[in-house]
């Protein structure tokens, strides 16, 4: 919901009271919003539908309101919409006021998400980032996801026709944890902002170049007159957008990696899923876990994807239990400062439900009793010490 809505004080408390449980929610606040927090200032409430002035609100209270419902219940995060429409590619079309569920992908009305996500933990070769490679799956990936707009079956006509007019597609990452961790770095550390910075940008240049060589064979995305690339020197492009940092939530279990570019939630938790189906986790020791990582690490990580991608950035940054109100809006600050186009935090416990669960110390149930950490097998044991029946793996407790 727009910070000017009139109802905006009710949305911002809607999760204290047990509503919209299986829903994120945001607020999209402009840069007038934010500079009036910082002067302490007045804004203005806007009805909808008549543009009258309802109410007038003090920014920084209603802020301190935001990060406070924020601690108290992961929600609500915020998006940065007029950084979102600095970099819409296609202004002439419309403006962009909404994004997916998961915050990566701002989108026009009736327009669908087209994403993908490569496993980065499949690209060292003689522990080096194997970019002839990287390059190959990149320009492979752009190629496909290009095609599902022309395969897929849309439900609606609108959606189909604003689909094909901008052939937005979104070419992310995952397993960027994994990656720190054969590579022995820290995800908190100027090392893994270095590396994310190469890896990223990389992926950004060679994607466009392969839209620009789909667009030489295919021809540019219709609404490409007009658009943000419509301009001297800037050869035709296929997509309006190329590349997006997906959650990857699914895809990450389904590949065996650490999803997004996310840190290792836990060395050892529980995943609940549909249903309540409880699939347990573990990673090995010694990697920094998501609630190790100051609040700033996580938002700085953030701040480097945002600067190669096209659409925007899914991330939580993840903070523990007894993460403070002010950890918060520093976090807040921070993403709007290095220019993130949205950011969500949940503090561990602060809902009833979470997708990510840390078994109790005092649990009869040990996650590492059951997994293996190396393959992933379910098994259990009774020894101090065991190996995996499948790959051979000992751990010892």
């Amino acid at each position: 919901l727009n910070v000017d809505h009139p109802d905006i004080v009710e949305f911002i408390h809607c999760k204290e009271s047990g509503g919209l449980v299986n829903f994120n929610i945001s607020v999209a606040v402009t840069d007038a919003f934010m500079k009036a927090v910082k002067r302490n200032e007045n804004y203005k409430l806007i009805h909808p539908q008549t543009a009258a002035v309802v109410e007038e609100l003090n920014a920084a209270d209603l802020f301190n309101q935001i990060v406070e419902a924020a601690w108290k219940t992961g929600d609500p995060g915020l998006v940065f919409i007029d950084k979102v429409n600095e970099q819409n590619p296609t202004p002439h079309i419309g403006k962009i006021e909404s994004t997916n569920p998961c915050g990566e992908q701002p989108i026009l009305p009736y327009e669908s998400c087209n994403l993908g996500s490569i496993n980065l933990n499949t690209i060292l070769k003689d522990g080096e980032i194997d970019w002839e490679k990287l390059s190959k799956i990149t320009k492979t990936a752009v190629h496909f996801l290009d095609n599902v707009i022309d395969a897929n079956a849309y439900p609606i006509p609108q959606i189909e026709a604003i689909t094909k007019a901008n052939r937005k597609i979104g070419l992310g990452v995952m397993g960027l944890a994994d990656l720190f961790a054969k590579k022995k770095i820290r995800y908190d550390s100027q090392a893994a902002l270095d590396l994310a910075d190469k890896l990223m940008s990389f992926i950004q240049k060679t994607a466009m170049e392969a839209s620009e060589e789909l667009a030489s064979k295919r021809g540019a995305f219709p609404n490409f007159k007009g658009s943000i690339y419509d301009k001297a020197g800037q050869k035709p492009l296929r997509n309006a957008t190329v590349t997006t940092i997906a959650p990857t939530g699914t895809l990450s279990l389904i590949a065996g990696c650490s999803s997004g570019i996310e840190p290792i939630f836990a060395r050892s938790y529980i995943k609940e899923v549909l249903e309540g189906e409880k699939l347990p986790e573990v990673h090995p020791e010694g990697i920094p876990t998501a609630h190790e990582i100051s609040a700033e690490w996580h938002v700085r990580m953030q701040a480097v994807f945002q600067k190669y991608s096209d659409s925007a950035v899914s991330k939580t940054v993840n903070l523990a239990h007894d993460a403070t109100t002010e950890d918060i809006r520093k976090a807040y600050l921070l993403a709007y400062e290095l220019g993130c186009k949205g950011i969500t935090v949940f503090r561990d416990r602060s809902k009833e439900t979470q997708v990510l669960n840390i078994p109790p110390k005092d649990s009869d149930t040990r996650v590492s009793d059951l997994i293996c950490p190396e393959c992933k097998t379910l098994f259990k044991h009774e020894e101090a010490c065991t190996y995996c029946p499948s790959c051979g793996y000992m751990r010892c407790y």
